[in-house]
């Protein structure tokens, strides 16, 4: 539950500044400029349509149909305090977004895999921009890097105690919110936690090695 993600079984309501995408919402997303519009509107905080053209690699008119979309969805609005009649600037309006109504998956079914496979690409994209970066962090960082993968065997229903599991361990961990940054002890850094559960249905069991 960061930036841009999907969770089937928590419960939103729990997070404030947290939106769940309805049918309307799920199509507004489901374009990959968009999730990463609102990803760095989240990170970076206000920015007009030119300067996350920029960062996007795209041209300024393609930023600004994209936002005007995303504003008319009720995902971002202008950040009146520091536009101007020269220069707009648009803020997001929500901290994170949940998307959990399987119903809703199978009824909008090509913008639900256009928006998780958006999602996929930017949690790919960030990985590959900490690896660009990682020689030059300090040591101390360099070292806390993982990549890891387990690969278990688990029923439906474990698999959901083992995404509680998480939940609830993250959730003792601090936020990177405006206001939480503002009282983070020195050295506090923002940290990218991605989790992923990825079945793998009807996978033959390994075999048992013989002595």
């Amino acid at each position: 539950m960061t930036d841009t993600t999907s969770h089937p079984s928590d419960d939103p309501s729990r997070h404030e500044g947290s939106v769940v995408l309805d049918a309307k919402g799920l199509r507004a997303m489901a374009h990959p400029v968009r999730v990463q519009v609102i990803g760095l509107l989240r990170k970076h905080g206000p920015s007009t349509a030119t300067r996350l053209a920029e960062r996007l690699g795209v041209n300024s008119g393609t930023a600004s149909y994209h936002l005007r979309q995303l504003g008319a969805a009720g995902f971002v609005e202008e950040d009146t305090e520091r536009g101007n009649a020269r220069e707009r600037w648009w803020r997001s309006v929500h901290r994170t977004t949940w998307f959990n109504d399987p119903e809703l998956a199978e009824r909008e079914s090509e913008a639900a895999l256009a928006y998780q496979q958006s999602v996929a690409s930017i949690y790919s994209l960030r990985t590959r921009q900490t690896l660009n970066e990682l020689q030059a962090m300090p040591r101390v960082w360099r070292e806390r890097f993982d990549l890891s993968d387990w690969v278990l065997r688990l029923t439906p229903e474990e698999t959901a105690a083992l995404y509680q599991e998480l939940g609830d361990v993250i959730g003792r961990y601090r936020r990177d919110t405006p206001e939480n940054a503002a009282t983070a002890p020195a050295g506090a850094e923002r940290v990218g936690l991605i989790t992923h559960i990825l079945p793998e249905l009807n996978t033959p069991a390994p075999e048992e090695e013989t002595p």
